[in-house]
């Protein structure tokens, strides 16, 4: 230990790099370059996983969307192009049958679909929102952030057929006063009477819904709009350690088997599964992430060898040195310790400069691709990651010093003096 912070060790191992500057500088961007690219892609492996994080934060991860469309193969007397509608007694079905759904919402909308939507009025402000029939189990597949002071659509309001409302964040200030407080103020859709309960902020991610959306009681909405038990499409949440993709399957074919549609008919019900995507996006950022691993650790291996050959060069050309450094009383260990420290030192040098130059490129990425309509955030490496990388840096470093080391202590004295 003494013999690293010796004043003559580094003076000795300076000299050996200045001598051969642009070698050495050459041989260590190379190993530079292992560790750059290796935190440059695990970061941008993470900040796209980040960025959906992020987008679908409100919304569980393992859920999915089912509505109905039109057949597309006759069956059982039924023709093809017969179109098809949900009821409310498909989610009993569908929960009761599937043991692996978590959490089933029912839901309408109108003003989304192509339809027109709510017309809302508040004194002599007029305004055309997306009006959403709901129950309150919704709130438990994609969570809804309310202002203090309001609520969610909860079991007394649908019980009851309530005329309550929760209104967007964009409503509250096109229709509402700047200072005005919406909770318990009246709108009305459709020239019907809501009172406002609550005001939702808009969070990406939890289905067609934006801020200014207007959320009321499902069986509200089918006395409102005269829908029955039609329901526009399910929300549906499975358990977090279920293929999702395999409740889907079920769901769509316990439906098919429900309205009498051809078990091959792929277009008589449609589906967004959030889940499956959420696993395609893990297994991109992961795969992405091993990739760096594998490309960087290449590549730093390739530096890393460079640093060898290098210091085997500089030894075979301080033959003669460390022939009047063992004639003077050098020692083995010493000569030894010495090519080695230079070695780790040539890796460590690299490697925080590798790290430096990749953590500066992912903050500027980060920079660029914030405020912009892109899945992007936070590209970073964990630290315990980023030490371990460093770690293998100076294994491998000081492995192959080993390599000149032992090439300089097999050099004898006698023959290293006679060296021209």
């Amino acid at each position: 230990m003494r013999f690293i912070f010796d004043s003559n060790t580094w003076q000795e191992i300076f000299g050996s790099i200045g001598k051969n500057r642009t070698r050495t500088i050459i041989t260590v961007v190379g190993v530079l370059w292992g560790i750059f690219i290796y935190i440059a892609l695990s970061g941008a492996a993470k900040g796209m996983d980040n960025g959906f994080e992020k987008i679908f934060e409100s919304v569980a991860k393992n859920s999915m969307f089912v509505w109905a469309q039109n057949t597309s193969m006759p069956y059982e007397g039924f023709k093809t192009g017969r179109p098809l509608q949900l009821k409310l007694d498909d989610a009993t079905l569908l929960e009761n049958r599937i043991p692996e759904i978590q959490y089933i919402a029912p839901r309408n909308v109108r003003g989304v679909f192509g339809d027109s939507p709510g017309v809302i009025v508040r004194g002599q402000k007029t305004g055309s929102y997306a009006v959403y029939g709901d129950f309150p189990v919704y709130t438990k597949i994609a969570t809804k952030k309310i202002y203090d002071g309001g609520r969610f659509i909860n079991d007394e309001d649908i019980a009851e057929a309530r005329k309550v409302c929760v209104i967007g964040e964009r409503t509250q200030k096109e229709l509402f006063e700047k200072d005005e407080n919406p909770i318990g103020g009246y709108i009305r859709i459709d020239n019907i009477f809501f009172q406002v309960v609550g005001v939702h902020k808009f969070s990406p991610g939890g289905g067609f819904d934006n801020d200014g959306d207007i959320f009321i009681p499902f069986s509200t909405y089918k006395k409102l709009y005269n829908t029955g038990n039609d329901v526009g499409w399910f929300s549906i949440a499975a358990y977090d350690d279920v293929d999702v993709i395999k409740v889907e399957e079920n769901v769509k074919a316990i439906l098919k088997s429900t309205h009498k549609v051809h078990p091959d008919d792929e277009r008589a019900f449609g589906s967004f599964n959030i889940g499956e995507m959420f696993n395609r996006i893990s297994g991109f950022a992961k795969g992405l992430t091993f990739l760096s691993l594998v490309v960087g650790i290449a590549t730093i291996l390739a530096g890393v060898i460079g640093i060898g050959n290098i210091l085997l060069i500089s030894v075979k050309e301080r033959t003669k040195e460390i022939g009047v450094r063992r004639a003077l009383g050098a020692t083995p260990r010493e000569v030894r310790s010495q090519i080695i420290l230079e070695s780790v030192f040539l890796t460590m040098i690299a490697g925080v400069m590798g790290i430096i130059l990749g953590a500066g490129v992912l903050s500027l990425i980060n920079k660029m691709t914030q405020g912009i309509d892109f899945p992007y955030a936070n590209p970073t490496v964990p630290i315990p990651y980023v030490l371990g990388a460093l770690g293998i840096m100076v294994i491998l470093g000081t492995l192959i010093g080993l390599i000149p080391a032992q090439r300089a202590v097999s050099i004898k004295p006698i023959d290293a003096l006679r060296e021209e």
